[in-house]
């Protein structure tokens, strides 16, 4: 009998695709680079002579790369243009999670912007835009990539949009990294849109550059430093603080303190990338442990999983997180 323990050696799956050649070739890519980037993110190898593919490795990996092939060659016959990086890394974002655990979720709510279907690619993605809708105030903690600030502007958009709220507030600490806007040229708007440029263009992609610029000349739209923030009372507004891991403790209570009636708060950061000088707390951090618990605020707590950029930036997370941890675990022994 076969040892039931014995380790999954690999196999090799077949796939012959009915498929046109403009659509196998959108499939595959320029010298086949799609089915290089299926290989490098699932760990196999894949071969192919015109529409039949070879794949070999791991049971387990072999059998979702052929299930992304199925799936791809179906997207490619409906695109009417050839599948991009971007359209092959996102789905691979995707499928990293069970197909068990997305049916087993309760449904998010369409985001209303110009991004249609817009509802999160991961579990942790989608329940913090259930968390945002469902509560007056939410925090998004976690690493770069995570769609943190996007999906936050998304759900401050379509509330917008559904009149739930007259004006979206956008701020974030200006002076990070040590530098200080009066050593930047130019006037103040000029010496401040660089630490705002992100938000700018969340909007620009949801709202449209017109209509943007439009409610930015109506102030229905503001986009301000944090420290605009101090002695304001924002009632029926969709306000967001972004990178609040270079908040003091003192400047996160304040901006707490400034939301009005029918208003919502996000706020974002990742604990990881905190630029503030060394003892300096963090006002995300301190915010996070001391409301943790609050009942109508939520904390979602996003990690590598839930990069939806390059499939190389959630290893570079992983890799950075477990060097941290052994640093941290050298430092209690010495």
């Amino acid at each position: 009998m076969p040892d039931k323990a014995q380790k999954d050696v690999g196999t090799s799956l077949n796939l012959s695709l009915q498929i046109t050649n403009s659509d196998l070739a959108s499939l595959v890519g320029p010298l086949d680079s799609n089915l290089t980037q299926l290989e490098t993110f699932l760990n196999v190898e894949i071969s192919r002579r015109g529409a039949h593919f070879q794949i070999r490795g791991e049971t387990a990996a072999a059998r979702k790369a052929l299930k992304a092939l199925s799936d791809l060659a179906a997207f490619a016959e409906k695109k009417n243009s050839d599948l991009t990086t971007e359209d092959i890394q996102l789905y691979l974002v995707g499928q990293k999670d069970a197909p068990e655990e997305v049916q087993a979720e309760e449904p998010v709510p369409e985001l209303r912007t110009n991004r249609k279907g817009l509802q999160g690619r991961t579990p942790m993605q989608r329940n913090y835009i259930r968390s945002i809708i469902g509560h007056d105030i939410s925090f998004g903690v976690g690493p770069a990539g995570t769609g943190k600030t996007y999906l936050a502007v998304a759900a401050a958009v379509s509330a917008f949009e559904k009149g739930e709220v007259e004006r979206i507030v956008l701020t974030r600490p200006a002076v990070e990294a040590g530098e200080k806007l009066g050593f930047l040229p130019g006037d103040l708007s000029q010496k401040v849109d660089p630490y705002l440029r992100p938000l700018y263009d969340a909007l620009f992609d949801l709202l449209g550059t017109e209509k943007t610029q439009r409610l930015l000349e109506k102030q229905k739209i503001e986009i301000a430093p944090l420290a605009y923030m101090r002695g304001r009372t924002l009632n029926s507004s969709f306000v967001i603080l972004d990178e609040a891991q270079n908040t003091t403790p003192e400047q996160m209570k304040m901006f707490l303190t400034r939301i009005g009636f029918g208003s919502k708060a996000v706020i974002t950061g990742d604990a990881s990338q905190i630029d503030l000088p060394r003892g300096q707390r963090s006002g995300l951090v301190e915010a996070a442990n001391i409301l943790n618990g609050v009942r109508g605020i939520s904390i979602t707590y996003f990690t590598a999983a839930d990069v939806v950029r390059h499939p190389l930036v959630a290893r570079i997370v992983e890799a950075y997180e477990k060097a941290e941890k052994r640093e941290y675990q050298n430092g209690k022994n010495n």
